[in-house]
């Protein structure tokens, strides 16, 4: 499969081919679905936190005797029928991570690409690079090329300097070959692959 190749002013620069087997996949909503859950609990912090019994203040005296008074039998203020006392069965501090065989994950990426690619999202350019480190300067040729929320995925390493023109644009992302993932990929909405980045994710897929 071939695709067009443009630069950032906008002009064809030539093609380059495309392999079957990492970008035209049959699109699977259940493999991205565990994919970016995955992704997602990976994320979590799992810093929530109650307090139990034996973390809250208070006396540790029996409020009053065992027997003859009439009421229900207590045995600490902490308890959590009373006010100010401990929770039961609160969060704990934990991982929200669970294991995803690396074949789905696999599997799981080269179906976010084939996606961009049956939508008519997937856009290849020669290389991410401008002569002028500036943000406006960047702003005005992704508008030329009609590019509003797009994640750029280049070669090995990142240019510094378009990096930093893309720091200050809240809908654009640029990540190295090795950092392409499900969940970025499907929540932009153009994919922008530099010929490096074909290179290597065909490599790394295939």
């Amino acid at each position: 499969m071939k695709l067009t190749v443009r630069n950032l002013d906008n002009e064809e620069i030539g093609d380059i081919e495309l392999a079957d087997e990492v970008f035209r996949l049959p699109i699977r909503r259940d493999i991205l679905a565990r994919v970016v859950n995955w992704q997602l609990a990976k994320r979590r912090t799992g810093t929530h936190k109650t307090k139990g019994i034996s973390e809250i203040r208070g006396t540790t005296k029996k409020p009053y005797k065992q027997k003859g008074t009439g009421r229900a039998r207590q045995g600490s203020l902490r308890s959590p029928q009373f006010r100010g006392g401990a929770r039961i069965f609160g969060p704990v501090v934990r991982s929200h991570a669970f294991d995803l065989q690396k074949r789905v994950r696999r599997l799981g990426l080269k179906i976010a690409l084939s996606a961009k690619q049956d939508e008519g999202k997937l856009a290849v350019i020669d290389a991410a690079h401008i002569s002028e480190a500036k943000t406006k300067t960047l702003r005005a040729r992704l508008a030329t090329l009609g590019w509003d929320s797009v994640l750029i995925i280049d070669g090995s390493v990142v240019e510094e300097s378009f990096a930093r023109a893309t720091r200050n644009l809240p809908r654009v992302d640029v990540l190295p070959q090795q950092g392409a993932n499900v969940y970025d990929i499907l929540r932009c909405d153009t994919l922008v692959l530099t010929r490096a980045a074909v290179r290597h994710l065909e490599a790394r897929l295939k």
